[in-house]
């Protein structure tokens, strides 16, 4: 049996390394985990830096940055074919509600029955959302929700960094176009990518931020909690996001005072 030879050049073996699951580069010499020296560890999301800044055309950056409206932003999403997410989905998610209104919510990514309808955050967790949104006296129709990626991942599965990467030009120019005065992020994948950490949605969740980027004038205030979906799964946190939506209904009645 003759085996194949496979020529790998380094662009396409740190993807292989993304797409088996490698989230970590271990140097030649041991590590002592007993330690807090990582010297010799490299984070994934460093080698999906060095993946994007050798392969990215900035197609997503420049449809982006050339989108004056949203609705023009949403046909630039749908011409968009750099993200293998477009080929396995049914339906765009893009927004839905008030892109007038104050407060604009960012999830993770489309589930079931989002990728169905079209429509973000219409499932369980949507129908849970909605229940948090009226116990601050708000209605779907008064808020402004989106995702951080507009198609839904296979199994509803987390989205891989590479594809944080191709749509994370989409998802600012999405904020800079709708300008709201309260940005919350429903869950640590979104708030993280955004809001540029690399800590748990627990540490997160409760404290204000300011959102910033190149196309707004002025920073946005903004708070990350934990993603109805989340919340599902474990009830228990139910306490910790009453809280933290009390502090956004806080903020909301406090904009122009």
């Amino acid at each position: 049996m003759v085996l194949q030879e496979t020529t790998f050049n380094l662009e396409q073996l740190l993807r292989w390394y993304l797409e088996v699951g490698v989230d970590e580069m271990i140097g030649e010499q041991p590590l002592d985990h007993y330690t807090n020296d990582s010297t010799f560890l490299t984070p994934v999301t460093e080698v999906n830096k060095i993946v994007t800044k050798q392969t990215n055309n900035n197609s997503s950056t420049q449809l982006a940055t050339a989108s004056k409206t949203l609705e023009s932003l949403k046909m630039a999403i749908e011409s968009y074919d750099g993200c293998k997410l477009k080929n396995t989905c049914r339906n765009l998610v893009f927004a839905s509600g008030n892109p007038k209104a104050d407060l604009m919510l960012i999830g993770e990514a489309p589930g079931a029955e989002e990728d169905i309808q079209g429509i973000p955050f219409v499932g369980a967790s949507g129908r849970l959302l909605e229940c948090i949104l009226k116990s601050i006296r708000l209605h779907r129709k008064d808020v402004y929700i989106t995702n951080l990626i507009p198609w839904r991942p296979p199994g509803n599965c987390k989205p891989d960094l590479i594809t944080i990467e191709l749509c994370l030009p989409f998802i600012i120019r999405h904020i800079e176009l709708v300008t709201p005065r309260i940005i919350v992020f429903l869950g640590g994948t979104s708030a993280n990518a955004l809001l540029y950490k690399h800590d748990a949605i627990s540490k997160m969740r409760g404290k204000w931020y300011n959102y910033k980027s190149t196309g707004l004038i002025n920073s946005i205030v903004a708070m990350p909690t934990y993603h109805p979906s989340y919340l599902l799964r474990t009830p228990q946190h139910k306490r910790e996001t009453w809280h933290d939506f009390l502090s956004i209904r806080k903020k909301l009645d406090n904009l122009d005072n």
